[in-house]
């Protein structure tokens, strides 16, 4: 599932391509047909994300995307290629340039249009997003202290943190040297503001990369050039392969119905 630096770059992307022009939305599909053709020839304002989920605002009417687990956006320029399978909407418009642009959703878990009121109640029952301005760690630190649930479970939980998915649970837990079975309870205030300073600026990072890289420098095999994949991850999808810091193979279980990676040593409970 994308996390929350992906759906950033779609919402800085889409704003720049097709903001302040119309917009002609379809749905070749038919399943979004009747959204569709409330939005179409609309002028749009803009598009944010917070966390995983994306608004696109249409006047008084904002259209809203969760991707799930296997929604996927592709862009281009020019004419779209004609449409083919499961296409769920598709956006047209002249672009910055006046020479088209065009975009396509596919797979997505919602797309929907919403009033303002729904729209808030969606962003009410999510927790703080590192990614947004003014973001306040100290609300989902209230959520975890209160909570005997395991940490590598809470920061799963979009009510207690958006925006973070299964690879930066990994990775800041790990950078931190902090059990993902130790209890919310147990992380205390000093611990969770490090933890959530560091995730402001992975994420930030991720906006900028494209991608996921939380290594230092100096715990990657190759330290000059671009990140390799292999280099670019402490614990992420290295069950088996040796702890970049102790040597200890990286173990996997199952938390949350997700493939949960750490270092059994480095993050001893």
């Amino acid at each position: 599932m994308p996390e929350g630096h992906t759906l950033f770059r779609l919402a800085r992307d889409q704003s720049l391509a097709f903001a302040g022009r119309p917009v002609h939305v379809t749905s070749p599909q038919g399943r979004f047909a009747a959204g569709a053709a409330l939005l179409d020839g609309r002028v749009l304002d803009e598009v944010t994300s917070y966390g995983k989920h994306l608004f696109a605002c249409f006047g008084p009417d904002t259209l809203h995307v969760h991707l799930g687990l296997y929604g996927k956006y592709t862009a281009g320029s020019g004419h779209p290629p004609p449409p083919r399978g499961a296409l769920r909407m598709r956006w047209e418009g002249e672009g910055p340039d006046g020479l088209g642009v065009w975009t396509d959703l596919r797979g997505a878990t919602a797309c929907e249009v919403l009033t303002a009121p729904e729209v808030d109640r969606i962003l009410d029952r999510l927790g703080p997003d590192p990614l947004r301005p003014r973001a306040d760690g100290t609300v989902a630190h209230r959520r975890i202290a209160a909570s005997r649930t395991a940490i590598g479970a809470l920061l799963m939980d979009q009510s207690v943190l958006a925006g973070v998915g299964n690879v930066y649970r990994a990775e800041i837990l790990f950078r931190h040297g902090v059990s993902p079975f130790r209890p919310g309870r147990e992380v205390d205030a000093g611990t969770w503001a490090a933890m959530w300073t560091d995730l402001v600026v992975l994420l930030r990072s991720g906006v900028r990369m494209g991608r996921i890289v939380t290594t230092r420098p100096e715990h990657r095999g190759r330290r000059g050039g671009a990140v390799r994949r292999e280099d670019a991850h402490y614990v992420y999808r290295r069950t088996g392969l040796p702890c970049r810091l102790c040597g200890t193979p990286v173990r996997t279980e199952l938390m949350v119905a997700r493939n949960l990676h750490w270092c059994p040593v480095c993050q001893a409970v």
